[in-house]
Parts: structure tokens; C-alpha cells; sequence
């Protein structure tokens, strides 16, 4: 069972709810089970994270970075994010905002061949 932060419950809701462009894309692609028949839940609080989608099934998180984690500080702390989220046995993929915006099909078969292989 994964850690799970009460503190972090309400973050997640209020993540929910002021989704971006990019996670709206993206979760009309993941929702009710449309990729591999497994369920997706989003801004899923898993330690002291709250990571942008979560397939528990596969142990896979989908993270969307917008430009600010182009940024050298950011990119530091993502890294050390995914090692810290890999500890639990998890797989992150993590995808541009851009790419969502420019090539969601592309994406989206990248996230079901990797379900494919965890499954």
C-alpha cells in the first residue's frame, strides 16, 4: 500500500478542480477506464506528492510539466520527485505540456504501451 498524506487531500481536490488545458486534454483520454480497461485517478495524493495521474494497477504516474519545469531548480526537484515516487515501485512517465497540445495521440500510445508492459 502506498503512503498516503491526509494534509495533501484537500491540495488534491482544489488540483482537481483548476485542472490545466493540458490535464483536461489528456484526462478526457484516461477517464472510465478507455486505455487498457484500467482505472486512471487524478491529482492522486502518494506520499508527500500529489502526482497528476495514477494508474495503480500498472504502479504508473503520468506527470505533465508546463514550461516552468524547463527550469534548472525544477528540473533538479522533478528528478528528485520521480526517485523519491520510484521508491514505491512506481513508473513515471512525464510529458510537456506542449506535447499534449501538439501530438495527444502520440502521447497517449506511449502511456498504453507502457501499461501494456505492466500489466
Amino acid at each position: 500500500m502506498l503512503d498516503y498524506n491526509s494534509n495533501l487531500r484537500d491540495p488534491a481536490r482544489d488540483l482537481r478542480k483548476n485542472q490545466t488545458d493540458a490535464e483536461n486534454i489528456l484526462w478526457a483520454k484516461l477517464r472510465r477506464k478507455q486505455l487498457c480497461g484500467v482505472q486512471f485517478y487524478r491529482q492522486k495524493p502518494i506520499g508527500g506528492f500529489i502526482v497528476d495521474f495514477y494508474c495503480a494497477a500498472a504502479k504508473l504516474v503520468v506527470e505533465l510539466d508546463g514550461k516552468h519545469h524547463t527550469e534548472e531548480s525544477q528540473m533538479a526537484y522533478d528528478q528528485e520527485r520521480t526517485q523519491q515516487l520510484e521508491v514505491f515501485g512506481l513508473h513515471i512517465l512525464r510529458f510537456s505540456n506542449q506535447s499534449i497540445f501538439q501530438n495527444t495521440d502520440a502521447v497517449v500510445a506511449t502511456i498504453q504501451s507502457t501499461l501494456l508492459l505492466r500489466l
